[in-house]
């Protein structure tokens, strides 16, 4: 169970998104049922985390406010296309599921997980990190109201650690 979801979508809605970017995460399993059942809310599903980065500029320049979800490993996939943030300057809010801490099983994961903030930062992406999930919400509220590229690490203490056993049975 993801209890902070909830506090997140809330805050989403407080803060009047109305378009959410998502690559299908287990991590953001909770948030992306709550997006999807959310009427005033659209939830699309993409293919590369790239895309999602396109569609937050589309949204911004109509006028909308957008985020977007992915893991840790997907900020390798956006690495070039981050430049348009700072070209563009739109605020880009992402909230991101980290893999490759602690208790990872899968040693793939760690390069990035451990990059994952270095990336960011040096693309111009103020970074904030969530290692409990009661700070999750107010991270994500901050980051909506900063008018900013922001990132939200949500560490694996938070979502979980994913297990062997977890992939096998899926």
């Amino acid at each position: 169970m993801q209890p902070w979801a909830d506090d997140v979508h809330r805050e989403l809605t407080r803060a009047g998104v109305r378009l959410v970017g998502y690559v299908p995460d287990a991590g953001h399993k909770r948030l992306i049922e709550l997006c999807l059942a959310d009427k005033s809310m659209r939830a699309v599903v993409l293919t590369t985390e790239e895309e999602g980065i396109g569609l937050a500029a589309g949204a911004w320049l109509g006028g909308a406010s957008s985020v977007l979800l992915m893991q840790s490993s997907g900020v390798g996939n956006v690495i070039n296309v981050l430049g348009i943030l700072k070209t563009c300057r739109f605020p880009l809010v992402t909230l991101i599921t980290m893999r490759g801490e602690a208790g990872e099983f899968n040693s793939w994961q760690v390069p990035m997980g451990e990059g994952t903030q270095a990336v960011l930062e040096t693309m111009g992406v103020k970074v904030s990190r969530a290692s409990s999930a009661e700070e999750v919400a107010p991270l994500v509220a901050s980051a909506l109201k900063s008018g900013e590229a922001r990132a939200v690490l949500i560490s694996q203490k938070v979502i979980g650690i994913k297990s062997f056993q977890d992939q096998t049975n899926q």
